[in-house]
């Protein structure tokens, strides 16, 4: 029996993310150190307007450090983990905690991936979830309407990205299909053909980067698979700003690694209900779950036995 660590991506973030590190000096050292990185206080976002923390060019860098503060407060209460996976900028902080970028060089490659992606398209972008279609119906409103599919989730859970205004016609096809859509606070159009731009500064960024081959194997959001070099890594971050994420087959290459238990680094809890969806008899929890890192240390433990 083997723990896997799933990473959250964009969209849980508000004002309580923050919580749970209040006690936790070494959380708080990784915060005092992004503060320097990011040119902004953490604490201070997650205490300022919640539209703030929306903002691509500081949500992400947020995210990747409060889930840099966060592993390294629950990492002492954790078994050796067997592997990683991390949803869309999730990804990211997925080869944080496998070892293979330290917190310092994770938060600037966060700066520089935000930043990429706000000047790829000049029109406003987001991104729209979508449940009760399958991949071919919604292929086919895609097509119609000039968007992409951004995340597969499940047989019948997407998430499109597009321009706002192509989002607008895709939620009445859907709606109209039979479907349900539910707009996400992220103001890009991320693993989508509009992200090229991005992709093309990004690549070279992360090859000049620290990142190295990853002590543990991190699943590559594009198709589920294992990574364990620096050129796949490379390449998979790179090719995850334009293309599909493959949520549901990095799931189940989770199980088919051996992992019988999944901890969600949070904030939220949306990637540990997913996995509990598809693999209903899989142990997984997020952090955001308990009252203490410590709590949910000693549930995994007791997991596995």
């Amino acid at each position: 029996m083997t723990l896997g660590i799933l990473c959250s991506g964009q969209g849980g973030q508000g004002p309580g993310m923050l919580d749970m590190l209040r006690r936790e000096p070494v959380a708080q050292a990784v915060l005092d150190r992004a503060a320097t990185v990011m040119g902004h206080d953490p604490r201070a976002l997650v205490a300022g307007p919640e539209a703030e923390m929306q903002r691509n060019a500081l949500a992400q860098p947020l995210l990747c450090a409060v889930q840099a503060a966060t592993w390294a407060a629950l990492r002492p209460h954790l078994p050796p983990l067997r592997a990683v996976a991390g949803y869309s900028l999730g990804e990211l902080s997925a080869y944080h905690v496998a070892g293979a970028l330290d917190a310092d060089e994770l938060l600037r490659l966060a700066v520089r991936r935000a930043k990429a992606m706000d000047h790829a398209d000049p029109q406003p972008g987001g991104l729209l979830a979508v449940r009760g279609l399958d991949r071919p119906k919604l292929e086919a409103v895609c097509r119609d309407c000039g968007a992409d599919i951004a995340i597969e989730n499940g047989a019948d859970r997407f998430v499109i990205g597009a321009r706002r205004t192509t989002l607008t016609a895709v939620e009445r096809t859907v709606v109209a299909l039979g479907g349900t859509v539910t707009p996400l606070p992220v103001t890009v159009a991320s693993h989508t053909r509009l992200m090229t731009p991005a992709a093309v500064e990004f690549g070279p960024i992360l090859v000049a980067s620290g990142l190295q081959a990853p002590p543990l194997p991190v699943l590559a959001g594009i198709d589920g698979t294992p990574v364990y070099t620096r050129e796949r890594a490379v390449t998979a971050l790179t090719r995850q700003m334009t293309d599909t994420v493959a949520w549901a087959a990095c799931l189940d290459g989770l199980i088919e690694m051996g992992c019988t238990v999944l901890l969600e680094t949070g904030p939220g809890n949306a990637l540990a209900r997913m996995a509990a969806e598809r693999h209903p008899d899989l142990a997984v929890r997020s952090i955001a779950d308990f009252r203490s890192l410590s709590g949910a240390g000693a549930w995994v433990e007791r997991q596995l036995g």
